[in-house]
C-alpha cells in the first residue's frame, strides 16, 4: 500500500519498457498490486510478457461483504494471479486461507501461496513446524492438478520489510524442507516442478546468492519492487 494509481502506472510502464528492451523469455514476471490498480495496469501490460496479480482476495464467493473483493472479481480485471497468505495478511486479518485458495482456483486464478515463521518461532526452533502446519492445513486438500497452479513463497516474517534477511543457507534449508513435503504428499514430479520463491527482503545485492541455491526458484519482492531499477536488478539475478 505505497503508491497511487498514476504512480503505479508509471512504475509498471518502466518495468515493462525494460523487459521489452531486454526480454527474459525463460522467466515469469508478475506484478501484484492493489485492487484499484488492476484494470488500468492490465491494459498496459496485456500484450507483453508481464502478468498481473492481486495482493489478496476474499474468503467468500460473493454476497453482503462490503469492502471485500472476491476471487472472481479479481479474475474479471484481467489478472491471472493472486497472493494468498502473505505474512501481513496473516497478522492483520485472520482469513481462511484454505477457502481463499479453493475460490481462487475455481475462478481460474494462479496462486502465490505465502508461508513463514516469526522471529520468536525461529528462535524457539519451531520454524519447521510452523511451515508444515500452514502448508498442510491450507494446501494439502488440493489435487496434483490444482497444485500445479500454485507457487509457494517462503517469507520469514522477521525478514519482511526489515533490514534483516535470512542467510542463503537458511533459505535453502527451508526451501528443501518444503519441496520434500510436497514430494512426500504428491510425488517427485509435482514436488520437483513446483516453484518455491524466497520472500524476505530480497534485493539486488543479495538476490544472486540466494537464487543460486538449488531449491530457490525466484523471489517474492516487496520494497525493492517500488523502484524499477532495483526490481530489474533482481530479475537479472535470476
Amino acid at each position: 500500500m505505497n503508491v497511487g494509481l498514476k504512480e503505479g502506472i508509471a512504475l509498471a510502464g518502466s518495468i515493462n519498457k525494460c523487459l521489452t528492451e531486454k526480454p527474459h523469455d525463460d522467466i515469469t514476471v508478475v506484478l501484484c498490486m492493489p485492487y484499484t490498480h488492476l484494470t488500468s495496469i492490465y491494459e498496459i501490460l496485456k500484450n507483453g510478457k508481464i502478468s498481473v496479480g492481486a495482493q489478496n482476495c476474499a474468503s467468500e464467493p460473493s454476497g453482503a461483504f462490503t469492502g471485500e473483493v472476491s476471487a472472481s472479481m479479481v479474475k474479471s480485471t484481467g489478472a491471472k494471479y493472486v497472493i494468498i497468505g502473505h505474512s501481513e495478511r496473516r497478522t492483520y486479518n485472520k482469513g481462511d486461507n484454505d477457502l481463499k485458495v479453493s475460490l481462487a482456483l475455481a475462478a481460474g486464478l494462479k496462486i502465490i501461496f505465502c508461508c513463514g515463521e516469526t522471529l520468536v518461532e525461529r528462535e524457539e526452533n519451531r520454524h519447521f513446524g510452523v511451515i508444515k502446519r500452514q502448508i498442510e492445513r491450507e494446501l494439502f486438500n488440493l489435487t496434483n492438478e490444482q497444485l500445479s497452479n500454485v507457487t509457494i513463497a517462503y517469507e520469514p516474517v522477521w525478514a519482511v520489510g526489515s533490514d534483516l534477511s535470512a542467510t542463503s543457507g537458511q533459505v535453502q534449508e527451508m526451501h528443501a524442507f518444503i519441496r520434500e513435503m510436497i514430494i512426500k504428499k504428491y510425488g517427485a514430479e509435482t514436488g520437483n516442478n513446483i516453484s518455491i520463491l524466497y520472500g524476505g527482503s530480497c534485493n539486488p545485492t543479495n538476490a544472486e546468492k540466494i537464487f543460486s541455491k538449488p531449491d530457490v526458484d525466484g523471489g517474492l519482492v516487496g520494497r525493492a519492487s517500488l523502484k524499477a531499477e532495483d526490481f530489474i536488478g533482481i530479475i537479472e539475478a535470476v
